[in-house]
């Protein structure tokens, strides 16, 4: 693809795509501004190359209609803040000539929230295409630095690209720069760790990465699907049983190839789902009845972080437990702290581990790479082709 450098932005008006999707309360205030520290940067460059920088982007999903609760006015006041310079904000999301066309050199815009046109995120390609093209009649070129959506086939992400000169922004192409390394090229001794509640949504992950790791660290609600593929009871605990001949397989299939898959040895398990819930520490063969798992243990962190300190190059995806409870937070703070003391590379593959390290007040400086995409970056380690990358991939 080509990088943003390429480009001829001399005296352009550059559609830029980013991913402001950030998180706010119930006073409609951003509560973690992570995506919009990311985009400084080829915001900046954009802006010292002398363009008109105009910024499409999404918030929530508002299935096509306008929503107040959704509105990214808030996004272009931090913005503004951050960049130190006035950011003006259209009402609308399509094109606003008033705004667009009083715009001058190295000025920002923000349009409102693309989604709230039902085109941008229409399975209808005719249909995106006919949105895509209001924004392309007033952009000269279109710069994708939006990585949490690459994965989508939207218009302001594909359609869009497709119509005008387009590039990678510099922080989608140091995403894909790390994700690419993961998959051809990382140092060993390589480990991966896996969380989250749901292994159905991992297994793309498990079976691209098992032949290419040494160690592979399960936790999170997923590892108790594993558990019942060993036959072992989980009482109350979070499983997907549809899947425990899939992680019967990934078992078999790691011992064949010589990979280290650890699952938990011992597990933090509550009366109930609460955090004033009565709790113990039980080893994975003896969670009692009527209770679950919602945390890895303490022996497990040890070992986690033991092989953790060995590795070259370390990548985590999903948290170990339910973390922003305070009492099952200690198997995601060991992980994370694991990494940040390691000497390795790491890798925080986004989505909530990345909201982890923020909440469990985790130094971000001490990892080499916080990934804003989860999805995107789990369909990249499936080894996927992502429609957001691959249109970069076309350039005109």
């Amino acid at each position: 693809m080509r990088t943003l450098h390429e480009l001829d932005l001399s005296d352009s008006t550059v559609a830029l795509r980013c991913d402001f999707n950030v998180p706010l309360n119930v006073d409609g205030e951003i509560t973690d501004d992570l995506r919009i520290v990311a985009a400084l940067p080829t915001i900046r460059a954009l802006r010292e190359s002398g363009s008109r920088v105009v910024i499409l982007a999404h918030l929530g999903r508002p299935e096509g209609v306008p929503v107040a609760e959704l509105t990214l006015a808030p996004v272009a006041r931090r913005l503004s803040e951050l960049l130190g310079v006035p950011v003006e904000f259209s009402a609308g999301p399509r094109t606003d000539p008033g705004v667009i066309g009083n715009l001058t050199s190295g000025q920002v815009a923000l349009l409102e929230n693309v989604r709230f046109d039902p085109r941008e995120t229409s399975k209808d390609s005719a249909a995106r295409l006919e949105l895509a093209h209001t924004w392309a009649h007033w952009a000269d070129a279109y710069v994708s630095d939006g990585f949490g959506v690459v994965h989508r086939k939207q218009a302001s992400v594909t359609e869009l690209a497709s119509l005008v000169p387009n590039a990678a922004g510099l922080l989608v192409a140091r995403e894909s720069e790390v994700f690419d390394q993961l998959l051809a090229g990382a140092e060993r001794p390589y480990t991966v760790i896996l969380g989250g509640s749901k292994v159905g949504d991992k297994l793309g992950v498990i079976e691209s990465l098992l032949p290419k790791v040494d160690n592979l660290l399960i936790g999170g609600g997923m590892a108790y699907t594993f558990l019942l593929s060993m036959g072992l009871e989980i009482g109350d605990s979070i499983s997907q049983p549809g899947f425990v001949d899939a992680t019967h397989g990934f078992l078999m299939q790691a011992q064949d190839l010589g990979v280290n898959l650890r699952l938990p040895v011992d597990f933090v398990v509550a009366d109930k789902f609460a955090p004033d819930a009565i709790t113990a520490i039980v080893d994975r063969d003896s969670i009692p009845a009527g209770h679950m798992g919602l945390d890895i243990g303490p022996r497990t962190r040890e070992l986690y972080a033991e092989i953790i300190g060995d590795s070259a190059t370390i990548v985590w995806n999903g948290p170990m437990g339910v973390f922003e409870m305070e009492a099952f937070s200690g198997g995601t703070l060991a992980m994370a702290s694991a990494m940040a003391d390691s000497r390795g590379f790491t890798v925080i593959g986004g989505g909530d581990s990345a909201a982890a390290v923020r909440i469990l007040e985790v130094d971000h400086n001490k990892f080499d790479h916080i990934s804003t995409g989860g999805g995107a970056g789990l369909e990249f380690l499936e080894g996927k082709k992502l429609p957001g990358l691959t249109v970069l991939e076309g350039n005109k």
